[in-house]
């Protein structure tokens, strides 16, 4: 809507200024004088046309504005509404401090020693730690990072 009334305002000031400009374009054979007294007639035509639109697109101008506002608000749910999804879909994170032997080997990259070793230096305040104590490299780490929490 905001869309429409900016192309037929724009519309009608095309139209007015190419009208008034066709109308001195020198059709006529004239004088000087009559030729400015023309463009004169055409430059407060135009102004006023303008003068007549300002506030209008000025509105528009805000209406606009107004709902960018809202497009980004919605963009940035959306965006959050796709990652929470995301870890929704995927399965829980795995604790380090209750898994099992076999859950910490279902870990991709972790082997029965690691998983051992995981479970023997429990308890964990931070999943990092696995890195921290040398429990695992940082290469190793990087792979089950996101699939493991410390509560």
């Amino acid at each position: 809507m905001v869309f429409r009334r900016i192309i037929s305002l724009l519309a009608f000031c095309t139209a007015a200024m190419l009208g008034f400009a066709a109308a001195g374009c020198g059709f006529f054979s004239s004088s000087d004088h009559d030729q400015r007294e023309r463009d004169e007639k055409t430059r407060d035509a135009v102004a006023k046309a303008t003068e007549q639109v300002k506030p209008i697109l000025q509105e528009a101008g805000k209406d606009l504005k107004d709902v960018a506002k809202v497009a980004a608000e919605q963009a940035h749910a959306a965006v959050a509404g796709a990652k929470e999804g995301w870890e929704r879909g995927g399965q829980k994170a795995l604790d380090l401090n209750s898994a099992t032997e076999t859950e910490l080997i279902a870990l991709p990259g972790i082997t029965r020693r690691q998983a051992r070793r995981i479970i023997a230096a429990r308890p964990y305040r931070d999943k990092h730690e696995l890195v921290s104590r040398g429990i695992l490299k940082e290469d190793d780490y990087s792979k089950i990072s996101d699939a493991v929490t410390a509560k």
